[in-house]
């Protein structure tokens, strides 16, 4: 691990990416584990909700309507009941029926797969044009269905970004998708280990409030870090964890 601290986010970004394929061990293509149109609809409904709630709420819909025929053929105000555990139901229901609806006029079905056979940028714009879905979302889909070379930036990658040096402090989510992007290879397994280590980094141990930089593998480098405790001693180093002990909890989905 990396005992002083480097000047370069570029440099930064990817001894993230190196240490926390180690820390949390790498990940292959086939991590993906939902398909496209369950990953889109179920990444509307998870905006600030658990992935508990989030799966009861989608659970919950196709059990009411069946499929998403029978979601978009809904009255509004049931689907909303349906799917009540997420943060705004009232919301997002209507959202998911107006994707649902011009999936359907423009495709003839319910099917994201022509995302596969389309340019990144090209199914990156079709996908934000629809309510609901920003960059993320997007770039999610794109990524974990059809590793594309593109990188999701949630809250958790942003804050770490922020907190190690990848990016500026007042860069915002959407400017991270690019900048770090431009920081790594344009290899879609490298973008998933990067998202998802990032994102299990920030579950578990880069906490919004209280991060627990004793366990953590990146304060060599950490700008929160130096300015909190100053420079990482070797002492500390030697006493970080190399790996994720299960004994600390499950990681996240």
């Amino acid at each position: 691990m990396p005992t002083t601290y480097t000047s370069s986010a570029s440099e930064k970004t990817w001894q993230d990416h190196l240490i926390l394929n180690e820390f949390f061990e790498p990940l292959t293509l086939e991590h993906a584990r939902r398909t496209p149109m369950r990953e889109l609809i179920s990444t509307i409904l998870s905006h600030r909700t658990t992935h508990a709630d989030e799966e009861l709420a989608y659970d919950r819909m196709l059990e009411a309507f069946g499929d998403w025929q029978g979601v978009l053929d809904a009255p509004t105000a049931e689907l909303a009941h349906a799917i009540r555990t997420t943060r705004w139901p009232d919301t997002q229901a209507p959202r998911i029926q107006e994707v649902l609806r011009r999936i359907k006029a423009e495709r003839g079905e319910f099917t994201l797969d022509f995302l596969g056979e389309w340019p990144t940028e090209q199914g990156l714009q079709w996908l934000t044009d629809m309510p609901g879905i920003g960059l993320k979302t997007a770039s999610l889909v794109l990524l974990f269905n059809f590793h594309k070379p593109i990188l999701p930036v949630d809250t958790h990658v942003h804050r770490i970004a922020q907190r190690v040096g990848m990016i500026g402090p007042k860069a915002s989510a959407d400017k991270a998708h690019k900048v770090l992007l431009e920081h790594l290879p344009k290899d879609p397994l490298v973008l998933l280990n990067f998202h998802k280590h990032n994102y299990w980094h920030g579950q578990r141990v880069c906490f919004f409030t209280k991060p627990d930089c004793a366990r953590c593998p990146l304060k060599g480098f950490c700008n929160y870090y130096l300015e909190h405790y100053g420079p990482a001693t070797a002492e500390a180093m030697a006493a970080t964890p190399k790996k994720w002990d299960t004994a600390w909890g499950a990681l996240p989905h």
